[in-house]
């Protein structure tokens, strides 16, 4: 299975507008970040998860030219945003978007056009499907297993993270159950959301993300939905088995 790493910035991006700080000044292309998505490859099928305000951009930068399906976290608009360029990819046929419900709710009230099988040709066209929690599918052939989360410590946003056989993708969480930590028993690579040094009301830090990883047993950790406050050459030396992910990352799991 191949992960490529097509955004790790923050809801921002990475140079920030108008921001003359050191890390979005600096000249290490691993700080420019996108607004946080990966892509999943295996098979010969392909999956991205989520879509933010860059998706056009990273389809481009990436060569692709055809998906089976798209993944959601959840529903904020760094990670929904491009949702109109998946037109592209449901020229022939209805392309199938997956999520949790209120994920699906969301999209299908904001994009409503993007569901109508009226609708004008060069509109999306988009299949919503509901994941259960925790419950393995499979999505063009590749097993998934959804994760419910929380984003928000206080205003408590549920969101999904994904398990790749031995991989889990686990962004814009403050607080993994129980039931997800035994759901990720066995597996070796988490890429996390970790924002920051200090703590925020939304986001885990690299502290909180870096002991959520290892509790959930992984050998190998990757921080992604990275703000402008910590370069990648800092972060890479916080800890012996954790770095930062940056976009075009490649991974073979």
């Amino acid at each position: 299975m191949r992960i490529t790493v097509l955004g790790s910035g923050t809801s921002h991006g990475v140079p920030v507008i108008g921001c003359k700080c050191p890390v979005c000044t600096d000249t290490d292309p691993r700080d420019k970040r996108y607004r946080s998505s990966i892509m999943v490859e295996e098979g010969g099928s392909r999956i991205v998860i989520d879509t933010g305000y860059e998706f056009r951009l990273q389809m481009l930068r990436e060569n692709v030219s055809g998906l089976d399906a798209v993944l959601y976290t959840h529903s904020h608009a760094d990670h929904v945003s491009g949702i109109d360029d998946l037109r592209v990819f449901s020229r022939e046929r209805n392309l199938p978007i997956y999520g949790n419900a209120e994920t699906m709710q969301f999209i299908k009230e904001h994009y409503a056009y993007a569901f109508d099988k009226d609708s004008f040709p060069g509109n999306p066209h988009l299949v919503p499907n509901v994941l259960a929690p925790l419950e393995e599918v499979s999505i063009a052939g590749i097993k998934v297993i959804p994760l419910p989360l929380e984003h928000g410590r206080v205003k408590k946003m549920p969101v999904y993270g994904y398990r790749f056989s031995s991989f889990a993708y686990l962004t814009d969480c403050t607080f993994i159950p129980p039931a997800v930590f035994e759901a990720l028993k066995g597996v070796r690579t988490i890429m996390i959301g970790a924002l920051r040094k200090t703590a925020h009301g939304a986001h885990f830090s690299f502290d909180e993300a870096y002991a959520a990883a290892k509790k959930a047993g992984a050998d190998r950790i990757y921080f992604t939905h990275i703000n402008h406050e910590t370069g990648c050459e800092e972060i890479n030396s916080l800890y012996e088995d954790a770095e930062s992910a940056y976009d075009t990352m490649v991974l073979e799991v």
